[in-house]
Parts: C-alpha cells; structure tokens; sequence
C-alpha cells in the first residue's frame, strides 16, 4: 500500500512538472492584438524623453521605446504601434474601457491604482521623484521656502496630491494653481503666474528644456517630496498579457545586465552564457510560457536595445535631458534596477 502511495504521488509531482512547463494560452489581449496586427499604447500628449512626437508624426521616447519592445517580441515588428496620446485625466479611463491595450505614460504606481481600479502595474522603467522648478532670479534654494506661494500643478495626478501633503505636513500653506492640462500649467508657469512648477523630476527637465525661452533662467531644486516609481499598466483579467509586458521590461534589464545590445545580439546568440542563451531562446524556448515564439525577447532588444541603451537615448547625460542615471542604474550598480531571472 505505502508503495502504491509513493508512486502515485511521484505521479501527480510529474504530472505537476508538465503542467508547469506547458505553453501558456494567449489571452485575450494577445488575440486582439494579432488580430488587428497593432498594439494600441497609450502615451503622453508630448514629454520629452518620455512619449513626444516630431512634426513628421514620429513617436520617440523611453515609454514609446518600451512599447516598440513589447510589439516586436508579440508581433515581430517594433513599427506595429498605434499610439493614443492622452492627458491625465484621460489615461486610466482608456485603459480601463479598452480603448488601449497598454498604459505606458509616465504613469506612478500607487496601491489605489493597483488595487482599486481593475489595473495591474507590471514593472517599474523608471524610478522618479517630485520635485520644483523655480525662476534662478527667485534666489529659492528649498521647497520649503515656498510657504504662502502660488504652485502651478496639473490636476488629476499624483503631483496635485503630493503637494497638498507636502505643504500640510510642513505647514507652508501653498497656494495650488490647478490646470487640467500639462501645457495650460506650464504655460502659466513660464508666465509668471506661479512662482513655482512642480512634477516629477524628469517631467521638470523634459518642461525646462522644450518650453522654457532660455532653460538657465529656471532651476530645478534638488528637494525630492515624493516617490514616483513610472511604468507601464494593464488592465485586469489578462495574467497573459500581464505577464508578457512585465517580462519583457525585465529582460530588457536582464539584457542590459549581462551585456547583450542592439547591435550585437545576434553575434550573442554563440555567447556560452546559459544566462544568454536562455534569454535569446538559444538553449530554451522561455516564449511558449507566455504564448510567445523562442526569439520573442531577441527581437524586442534589437528594435529598442537593451534598458540602458534606452535610457541613454532618451533621458540620459548624453540626451537632451541629460538626465544622470541615479536610481535607475542596475542593481549591482547602485541602482534600483534589478530584473527577475529570465528563466
């Protein structure tokens, strides 16, 4: 008898094993999106770095990079996006009714979002932080010398509530200028209207260099009131396609990790990395878990590069930005960027 039992539990334990490693179905969303042969990505209105569009129409950016990633690993081609810019109030609605498959707009992360709204975050792209902008003639060296003054800041986000928070927690009595939208609230700024500008550190640089007539004239203040850790959202009722869009951020980390980039990823492919070759689909196909092909991750890489080619292009020291790389840099690096195993 207990030899019956031990049998029949090494069994069900393999049995176990193949239901583990089985191919994933699609999903839904997958469904829609070979079916339409697009992936529909919602973006911002136009920040720099982030999701902007040239006067040819040409999207460009560290979330545009993100979506081109994700539809070459779905559909082979990275040029297979249709992006849907909008505002702040507009974002999550989109989502939530379907209107886009994805959300990826310098979206925070919060537990409302996540657990309330029929949202999923998948994985942070980039870690960010509150933070002013001021006129250099205003002599302010600290956010907490704002108290009793006009803040110009876009309503329907993080940003508006984070202020108010700031300015009860420090007693300041700020005097908020609410907008609906990015460009009314950084109009009024650049005007006069508002001794400050306040959003996420990144979004001040991005402002500061397309808007401002002469950039040196306004600072950004180092003091950092929040945390806004950005990244790309779907809804729920899809675990397939949350799980695609997650894992191919990671292993565009995971990419950059172990040195594979979007010129030499094929030449990677004879890399005696297991690491590598699971990645690149050489030694395992980590596709059919997620209803992929075995080059899914192969081809996101060679149509955006690896996360560190991608944060270069669009927000780095060397971009228009000039963004440093901070927390944002690898795990073993001193940054926050650690990806899952890839395998």
């Amino acid at each position: 008898m207990e030899i019956i039992k031990v049998k029949f539990a090494a069994a069900a334990m393999a049995a176990l094993g193949i239901l583990l490693i089985a191919p994933a179905h699609a999903g839904k969303t997958l469904d829609s999106i070979k079916a339409r042969g697009q992936v529909v990505c919602g973006v911002n209105t136009g920040l720099a770095g982030f999701s902007a569009a040239d006067s040819n129409g040409k999207w460009s950016g560290l979330d545009v990079d993100t979506c081109r990633a994700i539809a070459a690993a779905v559909l082979g081609d990275g040029e297979k996006v249709k992006y849907v810019p909008l505002n702040a109030q507009q974002r999550l609605t989109a989502l939530q009714s379907g209107e886009i498959d994805m959300l990826a707009r310098n979206t925070t992360f919060t537990l409302t979002r996540d657990a309330s709204l029929g949202l999923h975050v998948t994985a942070v792209t980039y870690y960010d932080g509150q933070g002013f902008m001021v006129p250099a003639k205003s002599n302010l060296k600290s956010a907490k010398q704002l108290k009793g003054q006009t803040v110009c800041v876009q309503s329907g986000t993080t940003t508006e509530k984070n202020l108010t928070d700031f300015s009860k927690a420090n007693k300041l009595n700020i005097k908020p200028v609410v907008f609906e939208k990015l460009e009314a609230a950084t109009g009024a700024y650049f005007s006069g209207r508002c001794i400050a500008y306040t959003t996420d550190a990144s979004g001040l640089a991005s402002v500061r260099n397309k808007e401002a007539k002469n950039p040196a004239e306004h600072v950004i203040l180092s003091d950092l009131i929040s945390k806004e850790p950005l990244g790309p959202m779907v809804r729920r009722g899809d675990d397939e396609w949350f799980a695609i869009v997650k894992w191919v951020i990671y292993g565009l980390l995971e990419a950059e990790e172990y040195g594979v980039t979007q010129a030499n990823v094929e030449q990677m492919r004879s890399s005696p990395d297991p690491v590598v070759q699971r990645l690149l689909g050489v030694s395992e196909d980590t596709g059919k878990l997620l209803g992929l092909d075995k080059d899914w991750m192969g081809r996101a890489i060679k149509t955006s590069g690896n996360y560190g080619e991608i944060f270069e292009r669009n927000v780095g020291p060397k971009s228009a930005l000039g963004l440093p790389r901070g927390l944002n840099n690898q795990w073993n690096k001193g940054g926050l960027m650690y990806a899952y195993p890839v395998r």
